[in-house]
């Protein structure tokens, strides 16, 4: 949560490719005090530098990523970040099962610094560069992205008029978001997190092992199965992401996660009454499963997607630091708090999570605009 409040006002300071660097500091030091942990609050302290670090870079690598792709394959690219944590995962699952926890946190200090390394071949967001007035270094960026041999001129022209526009207005603070032109974009970014988080993401990834073990099904295998299903449906939200349009994926999406939900409550309640024994773990398992691959489809990645292209530069820092902030706030709330709902009621935490899902299938049609096939400028300007 602190490095998502500071996330805004440092890529809009120093760059996105600066933020990512600062990020990459944090995140190497926290992995490297892990490994070299002898008492307990080395390890808080790792944890806390990594927690700064990721909540940075879960704010500017998307918001990078959108800034420098063109619009008809914007939504793929922005995606594949989701699809990148996805593999991540299942790579520490799978090497978690080999290594000590102490060459696990050496193993997480590496890709942090191949990405530091790396970013200096990167150039930085031509979008940021125009906003901050180095005209020359824009355009060099933008043709460096789009190709040697490209014709820049018609997109370099709208992003610089569309920026010029902007400068005339001074940089939006957090408070001076609350205003009636950024209502439809902030309610947006803000409603798709909390629904996102306390449709409970978290609380089923943290706690998969106890989930299956309480329905009576093997711990590690159920988790394996989680994995194995993530990754190619996330891959499939990927490929979808610029074909089928945002809202189309959302839909589906936040419908299998109501579903699955539904199905593993259906499952503890027939347990808590001891009928149909036998099918419970099962019921359990396929719950879990189509909770997981629904939201690896769209909810995982899309809400990121969306955060990234709805708010004007001028207001991406501090909108795009509330939105970072309230996702981890919510994740820390539903994560602390399921341990206190499962002994409440096990079926009763799944039926409503079900039911912050259903109401995330309204909140998407009533509210959420299509992105898919336009330009920044042009979503931020209708938006507003």
């Amino acid at each position: 949560m602190l490095g998502a409040i500071l996330s805004g006002r440092i890529a809009d300071k120093i760059g996105r490719r600066g933020a990512m660097w600062f990020s990459d500091i944090f995140c190497t030091i926290g992995w490297l005090a892990i490994f070299f942990a002898k008492r307990a609050w080395h390890l808080n302290l790792g944890r806390f530098s990594l927690g700064c670090g990721i909540g940075l870079l879960s704010y500017v690598v998307p918001v990078f990523i959108a800034e420098i792709t063109p619009k008809d394959i914007r939504g793929a690219f922005t995606t594949i970040n989701q699809l990148m944590i996805c593999f991540g995962v299942s790579l520490t699952y799978l090497f978690g099962t080999l290594l000590s926890w102490r060459m696990l946190a050496l193993m997480g200090a590496f890709p942090c610094l191949v990405q530091f390394l790396g970013l200096f071949f990167v150039p930085e967001s031509p979008r940021w560069l125009a906003e901050v007035g180095h005209k020359k270094g824009f355009e060099d960026a933008l043709q460096r992205f789009r190709g040697k041999d490209a014709d820049i001129s018609e997109e370099a022209a709208e992003i610089r008029d569309y920026t010029e526009t902007l400068q005339c207005l001074s940089e939006a603070r957090v408070l001076e978001l609350f205003q009636r032109k950024y209502a439809h974009s902030l309610l947006i970014g803000v409603g798709l997190m909390v629904l996102q988080q306390f449709g409970g993401v978290n609380a089923i990834a943290f706690y998969s092992s106890a989930i299956f073990v309480s329905a009576g099904f093997s711990g590690s295998v159920g988790t394996i199965a989680m994995v194995a299903v993530q990754v190619p449906m996330t891959a499939l939200g990927v490929l979808l992401a610029d074909k089928s349009g945002r809202r189309p994926l959302l839909l589906v999406s936040a419908a299998g996660t109501c579903l699955g939900c539904f199905l593993a409550g259906i499952s503890f309640l027939l347990q808590g009454h001891q009928w149909l024994e036998e099918v419970t773990p099962i019921l359990a398992l396929i719950g879990i499963l189509v909770y997981t691959g629904s939201f690896s489809l769209g909810m995982g990645g899309i809400p990121w997607v969306i955060m990234s292209e709805i708010f004007p530069i001028d207001t991406k820092g501090a909108a795009g630091s509330l939105v970072t902030l309230v996702n981890w706030f919510g994740s820390w709330t539903i994560s602390y708090a399921f341990n206190f709902l499962a002994r409440w009621s096990s079926a009763g935490t799944f039926f409503v999570f079900s039911s912050v899902c259903g109401l995330t299938v309204i909140f998407v049609a009533k509210l959420v605009p299509e992105t898919k096939g336009r330009t920044l400028e042009d979503i931020q300007a209708s938006m507003s």
